[in-house]
């Protein structure tokens, strides 16, 4: 008789539970999983000021477009919790069953999930730093607070995709994403840096 398979759906654990299996040695969640889970935390931030503001100001489309969008981006990080550990599924094969040629092959899938949390840090960012300037003075540090929990997302995320592209024998694609890995922290640190500063003021 065939062992029974047990599917863990992890963005529908609890704290506790979550933490616990991603402290596990022989779990498939990873960092990639704990930044999706933790971008999911800072949209939440944003999302809260953003209907603070949009309460405030009723009938003021730009916050209400912010707050769709800031729950359809909170819901997606949500959402790649699991896909950051579906994703990994082709290179912990390779490994176990394949070769180098294999392991190549999948890294870009490896890698996938975490560079869609790094590119959605951006608009999330961008959403934060707009808010600094209609926010109640109560809600500017949830805002601050926001772009930390939203930084350190991307700042795993990039560390990973940097551990998978270190497994490539391709010289111009561990360059060509060592680059693109500066590039995005650069654009994203200059948004942080404004919303801290707008914060602080």
């Amino acid at each position: 008789m065939a062992g029974k398979i047990v599917i863990d759906i992890f963005k529908e654990k609890k704290a506790e539970d979550f933490t616990t299996a991603l402290a596990a040695p022989e779990s498939k969640a990873g960092a990639g999983s704990a930044a999706a889970y933790t971008a999911a935390m800072g949209n939440a931030l944003v999302l809260r000021v953003a209907k603070n503001c949009a309460a405030a100001n009723e009938g003021d489309e730009r916050l209400d477009y912010i707050v769709r969008n800031s729950e359809i981006l909170r819901g997606y990080m949500v959402h790649l919790i699991d896909e950051a550990v579906k994703s990994k599924g082709p290179i912990n094969r390779a490994k176990k069953e394949g070769g180098p040629r294999e392991i190549e092959a999948s890294i870009q899938t490896a890698t996938c999930i975490e560079a869609e949390i790094v590119n959605m840090t951006k608009p999330a960012l961008e959403f934060a730093l707009e808010l600094c300037d209609r926010a109640a003075e109560e809600d500017k540090s949830l805002l601050a607070e926001a772009a930390e929990l939203v930084m350190s997302a991307c700042r795993v995320s990039q560390h990973v995709i940097a551990a998978f592209s270190s497994l490539s024998s391709d010289e111009t694609y561990r360059y060509v994403t060592h680059r693109e890995n500066e590039v995005f922290l650069a654009e994203r640190e200059e948004l942080y840096n404004k919303i801290i500063e707008k914060a602080k003021q």
